[in-house]
Formats: structure tokens, C-alpha cells, sequence
């Protein structure tokens, strides 16, 4: 038996989740497991209905689970509150509390969606990275932090960069370990020619190296990468790098593939894991059922990968996403010509039909 806590949380993250609970109770029933999914409120509407973002008590049950399964959190709704019980707090709680240090945002173009993305053809076609971000150091959680007001009046707003060596040796140690699964390459990204935590991050990374001797390491600056990104990004397997540069690399790699809404994610520690959809609430299209679920059912085969270790499971998953891509079922964020315009629940539809 198999004990899943299903946080559907805000905006369309109660469409998309509801979509991959379905999927898990049509697994469960073809291949004859026990799913235990126990669900529970987080974010805004958590404040809504208790005043904060997450309650201990659904804190205790995403730490007695075997995983947590989260849809998204935030909205307009709630961005006048102060930070401390802003719904993305109940994110970075859930982070910090259950040890999530490794984000896991793997980045893979379906050759049906080539024309979706944004760039060539030509550029997009065959990626396949994965960027690999420290989630639980960095400028998120560094202290000092907050605002303060100066004797003339003025404010100054602080945060703090910080990361030690066991921080970065952990996260390094987790990126050439997936490196020798895929291509054994792996790129580490900073900023130390001017950040002294992005020097310590860098030879820190090199140390760990030493273990990993059939595991290539390069280098290159937050700004080159982000360009590089763009230029030619299939030269890329492995990307590490901090919690502030993986938040933004990491939305922009989602783009290539031509919508955010295809990309799955994993949070990863040593006891715990979550897994996420790597898009936000959207409440502009909250209610329509027009959201795309795909990266949701993509997070649920992370999740049977990682953390249940039923690989036989996500490759199904996977492969009965390709098949929907490619019969030309399409939701409004990836459609395109000649393709069948889907809703959220008929996408979900899909997938299940789809599956070996």
C-alpha cells in the first residue's frame, strides 16, 4: 500500500490534481495496487479557512505520507497579505519541514509539440535536460531578511545569500548520480566572478567531482547559461545550480518545450518527497476547465519513478501522453492547427484510455 497526501491547493490546481488522482485509481485497478490518497487544503485557501497558509495538522500528514502530491498555490486574491502567511508560504514550509532539497525539472519535447514552442524547429526538436535545483538554502531562506525603515525614513528591503558545504555537497552529490542515468554530463551554474557564495558553490561541486570520474563537469555563469539556454539547448544534460538561478532557469528550459503547462517536477529528500506541476494557479482561467493536466500526470510517472519505484508505471504514463500528443488531442495552451481542442477532464480522459 502506497500512502499519497493530495494537496489540490489554489486556482486551477484543483482541476489539474483532481485529473491525477483519476489516473493513480485507474493504475491502481490495472495493475492491482493500493493507493491510500488522503486530501487536505493548503495556500489560499487555507487562509480562507484557517488564517494560514498550512495548518500543523496537514503538516503532519504530508510528513506521514509516503509522498505528497501538490497542485499549485497563490493568486491575486492574496498577494495584499504580509509575506509570513502568504499562500506560497505553505510551499516553502512544506520544502523546509519535509527536507526537499533537491527540485528535480526535467525538460523533454515531445516531437509532436515541436511547433509549439516559441523558437526553430530545428532548436527545440530532441531536448531532453534536466535542471536540477538546491530548493531549501540560498537568498529564499538566508538571514537576515525583511524590510526595515532607516532613521530618515527611507526602507531597506534585505536578503541574504547563503549556502555552506554540506548544502551544495548534497545537492552536487545528487546531480552526478543522475548524470550517470542519462548522458553523464553535468553543468554547474553560479555567478563567482562576483558572489563569494557562488565561489564556495563552485569548488565545493568541483570537491565532489572527485567521486565521479566517468562524469563530465563544466561551468558557466547564471547569465551565459540563461542565453545558452535559447542559443542551443541541447547541448545540455544535467544543469545544477542554486535555489534563486534554478527558479528562474528552470520557467525558462519550460518554455522551449512550448508551454509551462507540460512540465512535471520532484522534490526530493532524504525521507520525503512532492511532486508538482511546475506552473502556477493561473486563476485567470480558474473554473473553465481549460487547463492543461499533463504536467500534473507527468509529476504523478515522476513519482512512480522516484519515489514508489514503479518504473514500469511511468513509462506507461509517459508513453500514453505521447500518444494523446500525437492523435492531436490538444488543450488551448498547446493547441495548434489541425489539432482537437480538449478540455482539462477530456485530457485527463485521454491518458487513462491511453495507458498499456
Amino acid at each position: 500500500m502506497y500512502k499519497i497526501c493530495v494537496l489540490p491547493g489554489d486556482g486551477i490546481g484543483k482541476e489539474v490534481t483532481v485529473e491525477a488522482v483519476k489516473l493513480i485509481q485507474a493504475l491502481a485497478e490495472k495493475h492491482h495496487l493500493v493507493f491510500e490518497l488522503e486530501e487536505d487544503i493548503v495556500g489560499g485557501t487555507s487562509i480562507d479557512a484557517h488564517g494560514v497558509p498550512i495548518t500543523d495538522q496537514v503538516l503532519n500528514k504530508a510528513k506521514a505520507a509516503d509522498v505528497v502530491l501538490l497542485g499549485a498555490v497563490g493568486g491575486p486574491k492574496w498577494e495584499g497579505l504580509d509575506y509570513a502567511i502568504r499562500p506560497e508560504r505553505a510551499l516553502l514550509k512544506l520544502r523546509e519541514e519535509l527536507g526537499l532539497f533537491a527540485n528535480l525539472r526535467p525538460v523533454k519535447v515531445f516531437s509532436s509539440l515541436v511547433h509549439a514552442s516559441t523558437l526553430k524547429p530545428e532548436i527545440v526538436d530532441g531536448i531532453d535536460l534536466m535542471v536540477l535545483r538546491e530548493l531549501i538554502g540560498g537568498i529564499y531562506f538566508g538571514e537576515p531578511k525583511g524590510v526595515e525603515t532607516l532613521p530618515d525614513g527611507t526602507q531597506k528591503g534585505v536578503n541574504t545569500e547563503v549556502y555552506t558545504t554540506p548544502e551544495v555537497e548534497r545537492i552536487a552529490h545528487k546531480a552526478f548520480e543522475l548524470a550517470r542515468k542519462r548522458r553523464k554530463k553535468v553543468l554547474s551554474v553560479d555567478k563567482a566572478n562576483v558572489l563569494e557564495s557562488s565561489e564556495l558553490w563552485r569548488n565545493t561541486v568541483v570537491d565532489v567531482a572527485k567521486d565521479y570520474k566517468d562524469v563530465e563537469l563544466d561551468h558557466m555563469y547564471v547569465d551565459n547559461c540563461a542565453m545558452q539556454l535559447i542559443r542551443n539547448p541541447k547541448q545540455f544534460d544535467v544543469i545544477v545550480t542554486t535555489n534563486l538561478f534554478g527558479d528562474i532557469l528552470s520557467d525558462e528550459a519550460a518554455m522551449l518545450t512550448g508551454s509551462i503547462g507540460m512540465l512535471p517536477s520532484a522534490s526530493l529528500g532524504e525521507k520525503h518527497a512532492m511532486y508538482e506541476p511546475v506552473h502556477g494557479s493561473a486563476p485567470d482561467i480558474e473554473g473553465q476547465n481549460k487547463a492543461n493536466p499533463l504536467a500534473t500526470i507527468l509529476s504523478v510517472g515522476m513519482m512512480m519513478r522516484y519515489t514508489l519505484n514503479l518504473p514500469e508505471l511511468a513509462d506507461s504514463i509517459e508513453k500514453a501522453v505521447e500518444k494523446v500528443l500525437e492523435a492531436g488531442f490538444r488543450t488551448p495552451d498547446i493547441m495548434s492547427e489541425g489539432c482537437q481542442l480538449v478540455s482539462c477532464t477530456e485530457m485527463g480522459e485521454q491518458v487513462i484510455k491511453n495507458l498499456d
